[in-house]
């Protein structure tokens, strides 16, 4: 037995998703193919030699599971069947079929710390208190203050605003809701729930050919059975955000392993995890081969770098603090036997070039597009790009009205700023301005393929405003510029591809840690060669010698183009790529 247990470890093949890129696909705003405004999954279809031709191996689709679409197809109703503006669970089996005929992966999300208010599990599980299902989910009774009203059974925030816990008339108790009241968290103690969700959610697509999962929210499936009050994170508020208590809860590594040895086990498949554990030691808990949970975990410190989510401000971007947040997750690679993940942007993030590059003229954002394509191809473990970071998409610029943001998050923040500040233009100013740089809206708006009405995404009306700059921006126009960003990431993902044992497998060491405007690391393989990358964050020229860190090199890579490389500088938003030749006594 235990001899057998060994061997299949062996066998497990990890080679493609530790060198794949990963090409997200926002269901919804990436290809219209019927007119109705809305993507779909033909639409997909049809845009796949697209996908294949960037240089990307495996497509992650964002929920596009039956769902009433109240946070974006996180609120699944079934898991077992299509979003129906999406298409039919044929056309699913359909692009399945036709990215393996590319030689492409699929991945799906897999949404199970909730389902939707409409999941006939739900339905079942308020219906009574002595229904077979009510134990499924997290049911508790009122408590009451000194005065005798009624209040939710602990001090729990809500993710997007407001109370966790929602009153429930009917059975005359509260159910726990971590993100909006129509997502009602399921008990992961009860083992019918575990079981019910292996077969739906994970088995049933395994066995119909995808190739992996990424996973939402993983670290919050086990809460503590006490349900305390979290700490006052935010002075003086009634309710305070109960990450601390809700991450890691006290059954979650035995949830993951089972899930692994229940479910992802069975197949050759890939699981990253959304999720960013406060330290190495903690992630290692999560993503060690030998824990058999799962394969990686993303980490959102690069994203917190520009803003503070909790109190919604803007931050300027520390340097220093930058390199640490690179290191301490690039430090998974090489040096344990764990794997990381490196991305920009995803469905739930602004715009790369907008937030840590220019996206102020055309020549900025192209510019810009390349500098972070260097930066992003640079990092080991496996990357993931999203729908139209390729050709440099901002965000939406300031005459884009708030009207038009239809993200939940961006929306419940907005109005509650309004009802707290009773209409304070200055306050709502700032608001809007937090949104413009870092709201989920940016990244959802739809795909542009093209100068023509609505970018080419629809026929029809767009379920979301096209980023006015379109015309500018988009697929087509890059194809055939050979300078464009889409052509530059071409490039660099064959380049990544042609030195995988640096780019894709080698340790990353930080040099010049306290230079505030250039960040410069070395990239080892494990026979030693070695790649120099220096980024140039300031939109000004700087003096650089490469010859500080190396007597002899050869620059391999510019962003700028070899040809415009003066030796002893580098240029605003330039990235260069050295190799480093070693003297051998």
């Amino acid at each position: 037995m235990v001899l057998g247990f060994f061997k299949k470890e062996q066998e497990r093949n990890t080679a493609w998703w530790r060198e794949g890129t990963v090409y997200q696909v926002y269901p919804s705003s990436f290809k219209d193919s019927n007119g109705d405004g809305i993507g779909d999954i033909p639409g997909i279809i049809s845009k796949l030699d697209y996908i294949k031709s960037v240089g990307t191996d495996i497509v992650w689709l964002s929920p596009h599971y039956k769902s009433p679409q109240v946070d974006m197809g996180y609120d699944i109703s079934d898991y077992k069947a299509i979003h129906e503006p999406y298409g039919t669970f044929d056309d699913c089996i359909k692009l399945i079929q036709e990215c393996h005929d590319r030689g492409l992966k699929i991945i799906f999300d897999l949404v199970v710390n909730h389902t939707s208010d409409q999941h006939e599990w739900f339905k079942q599980s308020r219906s009574s208190k002595s229904n077979a299902k009510r134990d499924w989910y997290i049911w508790k009774p009122a408590k009451y203050d000194e005065q005798g009203n009624r209040i939710p059974p602990n001090n729990w925030e809500s993710y997007f605003g407001g109370s966790a816990w929602e009153w429930d008339e009917e059975t005359q108790e509260y159910y726990l809701h971590l993100f909006a009241k129509e997502q009602p968290d399921i008990n992961w103690r009860n083992l019918q729930a575990r079981e019910a969700i292996y077969k739906d959610a994970i088995l049933f697509w395994l066995d119909r050919g995808i190739d992996g999962f990424r996973i939402d929210t993983v670290q919050i499936y086990s809460k503590p059975e006490d349900f305390p009050d979290a700490p006052e994170r935010v002075p003086g508020q009634k309710l305070q955000n109960p990450s601390i208590i809700v991450e890691t809860g006290p059954q979650l590594h035995e949830i993951l392993q089972e899930m692994n040895r229940k479910a992802f086990s069975k197949y050759d498949i890939m699981t990253v995890g959304e999720g960013s554990p406060p330290s190495l030691e903690k992630t290692l808990e999560y993503v060690s081969s030998s824990r058999h949970e799962i394969d990686m975990l993303f980490s959102f410190d690069f994203g917190a770098l520009d803003h503070r989510e909790i109190a919604h401000t803007l931050n300027d971007i520390d340097m220093v603090e930058m390199k640490e947040t690179v290191y301490r997750w690039q430090r998974l690679v090489g040096k344990t036997d764990g794997w990381t993940t490196f991305f920009l942007e995803n469905h739930d993030s602004g715009r790369s070039i907008s937030r840590f590059a220019s996206d102020a003229t055309p020549e900025a954002r192209n510019r810009s597009t390349k500098f972070l394509a260097v930066l992003q191809a640079t990092m080991s473990g496996t990357l993931y790009l999203y729908q139209g970071q390729e050709i440099g998409i901002p965000n939406l610029p300031d005459e884009v009205p708030i009207e038009e943001y239809k993200d939940v998050n961006s929306i419940n923040y907005y109005n509650a700023v309004k009802e707290d500040t009773k209409n304070d233009p200055d306050a709502l100013k700032k608001a809007k301005k937090y949104l413009q740089k870092v709201a989920r809206d940016h990244a959802r708006s739809p795909m542009q393929w093209d100068a023509s009405k609505h970018s080419g995404f629809t026929d029809g009306e767009p379920w979301m405003i096209v980023n006015p700059i379109y015309p500018e921006v988009n697929v087509a126009a890059q194809e055939w510029d050979a300078d464009s960003g889409l052509n530059f990431w071409r490039h660099i993902l064959k380049f990544r591809r042609q030195h995988k044992d640096v780019m894709v497998y080698g340790t990353l060491e930080v040099l010049d840690k306290e230079n505030t405007k250039v960040f410069t690391f070395t990239k080892a393989s494990e026979s030693g060669r070695t790649f120099l990358v220096a980024l140039n964050f300031t939109d000004k020229a700087v003096d650089y010698d490469v010859d500080q860190f190396a007597s002899k090199s050869t620059l391999l890579l510019s962003s700028i183009g070899n040809v415009h490389h003066k030796s002893g500088s580098l240029q605003p938003l330039e990235a260069v790529i050295f190799e480093i030749h070693h003297h051998h006594h």
